[in-house]
């Protein structure tokens, strides 16, 4: 199984991400920007659980040292332009 993660909202409306766990752990703030759940079709779906889902379709990809230590979701696609797809098929 892969690196566990820990998504943990912040007061600021950021998320705190945890990935793996101990001295190899790594970590990030993220944002989610209002809408993106609206324009996945799924405008109902929680915050957390798009980070959630978007570190998943990242750890696929890369090894979290990788992913940037603080982002919005929406510079994933940048990346990675199969990301708005693939998030509608896991909302799903």
């Amino acid at each position: 199984m892969g690196s566990p993660v820990k998504v943990k909202q912040g007061t600021d409306g950021t998320f705190e991400v945890e990935v793996g766990r101990g001295p190899s752990a790594t970590h990030h703030v993220v944002t989610v920007p209002a809408g993106l759940a609206g324009e996945l079709g799924h405008p109902r779906t929680d915050p957390a659980k798009l980070v959630e889902l978007s570190f998943a379709f990242l750890l696929e990809r890369e090894p979290a040292s990788s992913i940037l230590h603080c982002f919005g979701l929406e510079v994933i696609e940048r990346y990675f332009p199969e990301y708005r797809q693939e998030m509608q098929r896991l909302l799903t």
